[in-house]
């Protein structure tokens, strides 16, 4: 039903933010049967892609029969380093895809700065070399159980990320005052964004408001959920478990 003869483009995120979902290979399959049959191109993000957890396995689609010809896989040295403010990325894909994107991309940002490309170039030589994405998924495994952990002591419910450095809280049990101050801004806003501003104000932990995730018609869908990152060191990590402990006396 989704897909009608206006569709050109299927888009995938796999490790997926927010939910931190890993597509399986049976269901990226699937996918790729729907992309055959109906001509379609397909654009695969997969920035987390090296960070996968539990002994999941990451499933690079272009790399499904008869994929490679069809398909766009968006890389990101930002995220694979934990240097997301270099904004460096790249896309792997047959000469067909890459060329029209390259030809709007010189139009929008025109290019990226040298320096920072040569870097990120040589740490994906260094990486492969010293393991170290690896220990880095090993490191962000450990620093999950920790946010996790304050999540269990509070008795709230939460999303098991699979892969990538996010989990969603269910924040239907918290009840904040009805008399709290919230600023003009979050007027006609849902509980997510509420819920957002006071745990920042009131116990100095930002989280994001998952309704932003989603279209106009679908946005009730995320706002009984809020998005906690973990990409963090894991004293920090405790720190915050430590402030979350006040929302004890706001939970029903």
């Amino acid at each position: 039903r989704a897909i009608t003869p206006k569709t050109k483009m299927i888009i995938i995120n796999t490790p997926h933010n927010p939910v931190g979902k890993v597509f399986t290979r049976s269901e990226l399959e699937q996918i790729a049967v729907l992309a055959e049959e109906f001509n379609l191109i397909v654009m695969c993000d997969e920035v987390y892609d090296c960070l996968v957890f539990d002994g999941k396995e990451h499933v690079r689609f272009a790399t499904l029969p008869g994929m490679w010809d069809r398909t766009v896989t968006v890389g990101s040295a930002g995220k694979s380093f934990a240097a997301t403010g270099w904004r460096i990325g790249w896309l792997i894909g047959p000469p067909a895809l890459i060329g029209p994107t390259l030809a709007a991309t010189t139009r929008i940002v025109f290019c990226t700065n040298s320096p920072l490309q040569e870097a990120a170039a040589a740490g994906l030589e260094q990486a492969n070399k010293r393991n170290f994405f690896e220990t880095q998924r090993k490191e962000y495994e450990s620093r999950r159980d920790v946010l996790l952990s304050a999540f269990d002591r509070l008795g709230l419910r939460y999303t098991v990320p699979e892969g990538s450095y996010f989990a969603l809280v269910d924040i239907s049990k918290l009840k904040i005052p009805e008399e709290y101050n919230y600023p003009s801004s979050l007027d006609g806003r849902g509980q997510d964004f509420k819920a957002s501003w006071f745990i920042a104000q009131e116990l100095g932990v930002s989280t994001i408001p998952v309704s932003e995730f989603y279209c106009e018609e679908h946005r009730n869908i995320g706002e009984s959920y809020i998005r906690f990152a973990f990409c963090k060191d894991e004293e920090m990590l405790r720190q915050a478990g430590e402030r979350l402990a006040g929302l004890t006396k706001y939970l029903a």
